[in-house]
């Protein structure tokens, strides 16, 4: 099928955002039940560390489960409903996935996955039996606080080795204050039920494209391995969209740049989601956009986090967060907490150009409010808006 017309291109965007949780009231339901529904739905919620608003994963369930709770994250972990491991990224997962990572804590212990990660091996194994001996540790509590850093990315040895274990799989992370995190033996935090047989690489495979349907609606050959480099697994992935393609269980639309992508047939017949008059505020790792490409395929939507670019060639700020409204992005908002002040600084509103209207502005104070309180903030702060004629209404709106 060939997406031609607007109707099929809304209902094409209308399955995307749907899979994703992004319409309609509590898709999940709410607090930490809503919270856990939510990522089981998902397949995953992306950490990240930056913290100039909201940390990431937070900001993730916030924008589907209405009053979802900062701390709400920490508790599913300690409840063990979620486990830490690395998706395309680092990444809060189910439980019941546990088993699909099995593969990959063995090619990080083999040496083909994670390959420059230093293993100091005699460290190791002192650290597993301090661990073992002692009951959970953070990486503060085995410092050796002779020895300075100079960032991030230059830990100490007894942290490199804590890190190492967890990636091979023999620690677990059983609790997380912030980004400081607790580390236990993979046996006293892994629930007994848990499944732990090794799956094939054609079920790995077909679990991953499972999952990927559920959360994305429909799928592209290089997005249904996103940030996977294990070309075996791509391989498996393209063989078993050919055969559910042959065997009539997924069907292709062929976008008018030309990019196809995979969906079940009997996403075309559904009666299009009906829209709501919320603007949501992304997370800039919120899975529904994390694909970049895939947003400029369904969306027309040419998105950068330009935290990693050098400030001079921003164009949009550190940390743009997506706008979307009505199932389109309707632009993106640079923003800083400020929280012993308690103001949410609006560093920058940028609409698309064919999005700057009054009523889009409108949506945009509507949901500030809570969005500002979600960073402890309350009181929100307009610096700068494109177009410009959008400032005084946007500020405008806000007072009311």
């Amino acid at each position: 099928m060939h997406i031609t017309k607007t109707k099929d291109r809304e209902r094409i965007r209308r399955i995307a955002l749907t899979s994703q949780g992004l319409i309609g009231q509590a898709p999940f339901g709410q607090g930490l039940r809503g919270a856990g529904a939510a990522i089981q739905h998902l397949g995953y919620v992306q950490l990240d560390s930056i913290s100039v608003i909201e940390r990431a994963h937070n900001h993730v369930w916030r924008s589907r489960v209405p009053n979802f709770k900062a701390e709400q994250s920490n508790q599913l972990l300690e409840k063990k409903e979620v486990f830490e491991y690395w998706a395309h990224a680092a990444a809060y997962l189910p439980m019941a996935e546990y088993r699909y990572y099995l593969a990959d804590k063995a090619a990080v212990r083999a040496g083909t996955l994670r390959k420059g990660y230093p293993k100091d091996r005699k460290l190791m194994a002192k650290v597993l039996r301090r661990i073992c001996d002692e009951g959970p540790l953070g990486s503060k509590d085995l410092e050796d606080r002779r020895t300075k850093s100079n960032g991030w990315w230059d830990w100490k040895p007894a942290k490199k080795a804590i890190e190492a274990l967890y990636l091979e799989g023999e620690l677990m992370i059983a609790s997380r204050a912030g980004f400081q995190k607790t580390y236990d033996l993979t046996e006293r935090v892994l629930p007994k039920s848990t499944n732990t047989t090794l799956p094939s690489l054609e079920a790995r495979a077909a679990h991953m494209l499972d999952e990927q349907l559920r959360c994305h609606g429909l799928v592209s050959t290089v997005g249904a391995t996103y940030g996977r480099k294990d070309a075996q697994l791509r391989r498996a992935m393209k063989a078993e969209l050919d055969q559910r393609l042959a065997q009539g269980r997924l069907t292709t639309v062929t976008l008018r740049n030309g990019s196809v992508y995979y969906l079940e047939p009997y996403q075309l017949d559904q009666p299009m989601p009906r829209m709501d008059n919320q603007l949501k505020i992304l997370s800039p790792f919120d899975n529904a956009v994390i694909q970049r490409k895939r947003l400029i395929d369904l969306f027309d939507f040419d998105y950068q986090l330009e935290c990693y670019v050098p400030a001079p060639k921003r164009i949009f700020g550190y940390l743009a967060l997506p706008l979307l409204y009505q199932g389109r992005f309707v632009g993106r908002m640079d923003c800083k907490a400020h929280r012993s002040d308690k103001i949410l600084q609006l560093k920058g509103v940028f609409f698309e150009d064919d999005c700057a209207t009054p009523a889009v502005c409108a949506a945009l104070a509507a949901a500030l409010p809570n969005f500002a309180a979600f960073q402890n903030c309350t009181t929100v702060q307009v610096q700068e808006v494109m177009p410009t004629k959008l400032k005084a209404d946007l500020i405008k709106s806000l007072k009311h």
